[in-house]
């Protein structure tokens, strides 16, 4: 559990750095050492190695030049790898946080539900605060970073949060039709000049977009854009289409940022005590 303090005079209680309940507090000691808990346990471990092998560019101060060009693979292709963060918890918290009211276009039923889960009362119902993947696109905005592995036939994405990882396969396989429904789905992609086009489908239904409760369903297909801009940043466009969910396709855009000097770590979702403060009854 992480908590920490609102300039409102709230408290909040985190889950793997994501906000779940917030709470009245009064001021004073608690709220100092409740902020230090957050920063602490939220904080990327920068240090678990030493002695690390590099190839990152730097400047003539010896830093990092992360404006540097993005670095290809011998195939011609950008090379995604490397060690990667949302930089904060903005769009896990509303993945539509750029886009102007009513740009989200819910079905009736959905927007009835989002609506009531709007005051964190059903809080308790988000899969993820049951220790259940975050899914397809909402984990790439989770605070703990994200490793890429990059082969010209598969990449390999190591999600440090949950311990959570996928593949995106670039072989030319397609998604049949016997296929167990699973909370990240199944994901295929192709090059389109320098930008990585991963189409994901085979959804189980029963994740969240964002911890407003912005609901999925079975017939969730979700695109996703990944174009690394120069060395240390990456753009990651996504399109929802849900048609069960949404009256129409709607996209959003990520920008991501490279860690260097780091790797993902074990960080394992168990025996969430935050539930007993959570609203809402959670059913699988």
């Amino acid at each position: 559990m992480n908590v920490g303090v609102l300039d409102n005079g709230c408290i909040t209680i985190a889950l793997n750095c994501e906000v779940k309940m917030k709470t009245p507090l009064n001021r004073g000691v608690l709220s100092i050492l409740s902020i230090v808990i957050l920063v602490l346990v939220c904080a990327p471990a920068y240090a678990q190695w030493v002695k690390l092998p590099s190839s990152i560019p730097r400047g003539p101060d010896g830093k990092p030049n992360l404006s540097a060009p993005p670095p290809r693979l011998p195939d011609g292709h950008l090379d995604l790898s490397g060690i990667w963060e949302s930089g904060g918890g903005k769009y896990i918290q509303d993945i539509a946080a750029d886009l102007k009211p009513g740009d989200v276009p819910f079905q009736p039923w959905a927007k009835t539900l989002v609506d009531q889960r709007a005051d964190g009362s059903h809080s308790g119902e988000d899969p993820f605060a049951n220790c259940l993947p975050q899914g397809v696109p909402r984990v790439s905005a989770s605070p703990p970073p994200w490793k890429v592995i990059q082969k010209p036939d598969v990449i390999v994405i190591l999600y440090e949060s949950a311990n959570t990882w996928r593949q995106v396969f670039l072989d030319g396989r397609e998604l049949g039709k016997d296929f167990p429904p699973t909370f990240l789905g199944y994901s295929t992609g192709k090059w389109e000049g320098e930008t990585l086009v991963v189409d994901t489908r085979g959804f189980n239904g029963k994740t969240w977009l964002d911890q407003t409760g912005k609901p999925t369903s079975d017939a969730l297909h979700v695109t996703e854009r990944f174009r690394r801009t120069d060395f240390g940043h990456m753009e990651i466009q996504i399109t929802i289409d849900d048609p069960k969910v949404y009256t129409k396709t709607w996209t959003m855009k990520e920008t991501v940022r490279l860690v260097p000097n780091t790797d993902v770590i074990e960080n394992a979702c168990e025996n969430n005590l935050d539930l007993q403060h959570l609203g809402g009854k959670f059913s699988r």
